[in-house]
């Protein structure tokens, strides 16, 4: 029996091709590309010929098409995730797939799932639903876990060593900027127009800059717990 896998095609303009559709190609805000990527290193990856030695470049980018879109709370777990990674790795690369990934809140609380997921595609760590490994190596399933009890928000436990860290994030440090909320009620009525639209996307998405531009490295908005 032979299948037919329908895939994007990319042209020479850009333009993708689904199933006889024609799609514009994705484009993202510039600051994307301004934020540091994450690098780590995944034995799975390499064992099975996916990435060469490994080597994986995760980038914000990668963190909008998981969650499908791209706010302070992407924004925050990628920080986090990252501030967490250089303290647990201070001398080498982080290993995928190498540590546990817990999370103070219950799955279904708050925004613990977005944080959850963002940290999950640069970890490898995954709930019971993940990869069971291979002749007892790479596994990947149950290391994703939920209502630890800890002082901040996300738990991350190297495997090898047994070293942890907590991260926790105080959104408060970059408020939310005077006249968005107008623009958000605007932008989602009904009968608004794509001017009112896109002038509160370019809004929002310069609230998400701030956050991981200006304030990437800030103490403040992303707390250390040793």
């Amino acid at each position: 029996m032979k299948f037919t896998v329908l895939r994007p095609l990319q042209h020479e303009h850009g333009a993708a091709e689904n199933g006889g559709v024609r799609l514009p190609a994705m484009k993202t805000p510039a600051f994307f590309e301004a934020v540091p990527a994450i690098v780590v290193i995944d034995p799975l990856a390499e064992t099975l010929g996916a990435a060469e030695n490994g080597v994986i470049e995760y980038h914000y980018r990668d963190a909008v098409k998981l969650a499908g879109h791209s706010c302070p709370t992407v924004a925050g777990a990628w920080l986090m995730t990252r501030t967490a990674l250089a303290h647990l790795y201070p001398d080498g690369v982080p290993q995928r797939g190498g540590m546990r990934v817990e999370l103070r809140q219950a799955v279904d609380e708050g925004v613990a799932g977005v944080m959850a997921s963002v940290a999950g595609l640069v970890t490898g760590a995954a709930t019971e639903g993940g990869f069971q490994g291979l002749a007892g190596r790479f596994r990947r399933q149950g290391l994703l876990r939920f209502g630890v009890p800890m002082t901040g928000e996300i738990r991350f436990v190297r495997l090898d060593s047994g070293r942890s860290v907590e991260v926790a994030h105080q959104p408060q440090v970059v408020p939310r900027p005077a006249g968005l909320a107008d623009l958000m009620r605007d932008a989602l009525a009904p009968q608004a127009d794509s001017a009112r639209r896109r002038a509160f996307a370019e809004a929002w998405q310069a609230w998400v800059q701030t956050i991981l531009i200006d304030h990437a490295d800030d103490p403040a908005l992303v707390t250390v717990i040793v």
